[in-house]
């Protein structure tokens, strides 16, 4: 039985899962230094995102009239 594959997979999970160990430790600690700014950040984004797509709804709707209209389709309710 060839031991090279066992002991450079062993090896390897090791060092990989300790990297990602400290990166994840690492990121938790930085995100409990900057939370409360990072959420203003958060919901300011949030707000933005969702007044653009309301917008770009709107304009969507506006245009989607106009062009029916210029074809002279049928645009009463029933």
């Amino acid at each position: 039985m060839d031991w090279f594959p066992i002991v450079f997979f062993t090896f390897k999970m090791l060092v990989l899962g300790t990297g990602m160990f400290f990166a994840v430790k690492w990121h938790y600690d930085q995100g409990k230094k900057k939370k409360e700014k990072e959420q203003r950040e958060v919901l300011r984004a949030a707000g933005k995102a969702a007044a653009v797509f309301v917008l770009s709804l709107l304009v969507l709707g506006l245009i989607t009239f106009v062009l029916l209209r210029s074809l002279s389709l049928d645009l009463s309710l029933p």
